[in-house]
C-alpha cells in the first residue's frame, strides 16, 4: 500500500512510519517544517509539504494515496475549539479524495472520558448523550459514519499515556511536577486508574488497522487496561528519589496545574475485541517498566 500519514513526525507517527515501511508498504509523510521533512526523509518516507491548514495538500494526500493514517493534532489545550475545528476540517477533506473507493481512513482518538465509576471502557462505548460532546468526540463518530459514503472508516482510541523512550506527554508533565514539587503526588488515595499503552506496540496496531480493520471500526489501542494512579506516582517518586504523597482532590489543579483534573480520573479502558479482531498482541513493556528504566528522569 501506498500510506499517506499526517503527523509523520511526531511522538506517534514517527513509529508509525518505520512500522510501515517494514511491513513492505510504501508512506508519504505530510511534514509543517523542514526539520519534520528532514526526519521523515531520513526515515525513508516520501516527504510532502504542508499543514492541517494546508487542505490542497491534504486533498493531494489523500487522492494520491491506497490509504490515510491520520495522526497530526494541535494540542493546544488554550485552543482547543480551534484546534478540534481544524481536525474536523482536515479529515472531510480528505474524505473527499477517498469516498467511494472503499480505502482506509484511520484517525486518532482517545479513551478519557467515555466512561466514568469504575468500568472499563470498551470499543462499543460512545459520548454520554445526556452530556455535551466533546468536539473531539465529535469527529470520531462523523469518521465512523464515512462507512456511508465508501471509505474504510476506522476510528483508533489511543489511552492517556502512550509512553516509551522520548515521551513528552502527561507521564514526562507529571515527572516535572514531581520534581518542582519535591514530591510525587496522587489524587485522593490513588485508586484511580490510567490505561497505557507502549508507542511501538501502537505503531503495531496503526499499521494492522490501515491493512484490515473493517469500516466504521473503533478499535482501543490499549496495552495495559489499568494502572493506579498511586502505582505512578510510587515509580515516579522511586526515580526521582522523593517522597510519594496524597493530594486532596480540591487542591489538585493547585498542585499539579492543568494536569491535576486529567490525573484524578479513572481513565481504564479495555481492549479485548479490538486484539480479537486483528490479531494484536502488545508485547512492549508496561508504563511501570518504562518509569522504572529511568527514561523521564534521565532528560
Amino acid at each position: 500500500m501506498r500510506v499517506f500519514v499526517t503527523g509523520a513526525s511526531g511522538w506517534v507517527g514517527s513509529a508509525v512510519v518505520p512500522e510501515l515501511l517494514a511491513a513492505g508498504h510504501q508512506v508519504v509523510g505530510l511534514a509543517r517544517s523542514g526539520a519534520s521533512a528532514d526526519a521523515i526523509a531520513a526515515a525513508g518516507a516520501e516527504v510532502r509539504r504542508g499543514d492541517l491548514d494546508d487542505l490542497d495538500a491534504l486533498r493531494a494526500g489523500a487522492a494520491d494515496s491506497d490509504g490515510v493514517i491520520h495522526l497530526a493534532y494541535i494540542h493546544d489545550f488554550t485552543q482547543m475549539q480551534a484546534a478540534a475545528r481544524a481536525d474536523l476540517e482536515a479529515i472531510r477533506a480528505m474524505a473527499g479524495e477517498l469516498e467511494g473507493s472503499d480505502r482506509p481512513l484511520v484517525i486518532a482518538s482517545g479513551t478519557l472520558g467515555l466512561t466514568s465509576g469504575g468500568r472499563a471502557a470498551t470499543e462499543q462505548d460512545g459520548p454520554d448523550p445526556a452530556a455535551p460532546v466533546h468536539p473531539r468526540q465529535a469527529t470520531a463518530q462523523e469518521t465512523v459514519r464515512l462507512a456511508d459514503r465508501g471509505i474504510r472508516s476506522v476510528v483508533l482510541r489511543l489511552p492517556p499515556t502512550v509512553h516509551g523512550d522520548g515521551d513528552h506527554g502527561f507521564i514526562a508533565t507529571l515527572v516535572g511536577v514531581a520534581g518542582e514539587r519535591g514530591a510525587s503526588g496522587y489524587v485522593g488515595d490513588g485508586a484511580n486508574a490510567w490505561s497505557a499503552v507502549h508507542r511501538l506496540d501502537a505503531a503495531t496496531l496503526y499499521r494492522l488497522a490501515v491493512e484490515s480493520a473493517p469500516a466504521g471500526s473503533v478499535l482501543h489501542g490499549v496495552g495495559e487496561q489499568g494502572i493506579a494512579t498511586r502505582e505512578i506516582a510510587e515509580a515516579i517518586g522511586r526515580q526521582l528519589d522523593v517522597p510519594v504523597v496524597s493530594v486532596a482532590p480540591e487542591v489538585a489543579v493547585d498542585h499539579f496545574g492543568w494536569i491535576g483534573r486529567f490525573f484524578a480520573l479513572d481513565a481504564t479502558a479495555s481492549s479485548e475485541h479490538t486484539r480479537e479482531l486483528l490479531g494484536w498482541s502488545p508485547t512492549h513493556p508496561g508504563l511501570v517498566a518504562d518509569l522504572d528504566a529511568g527514561y523521564y528522569v534521565s532528560r
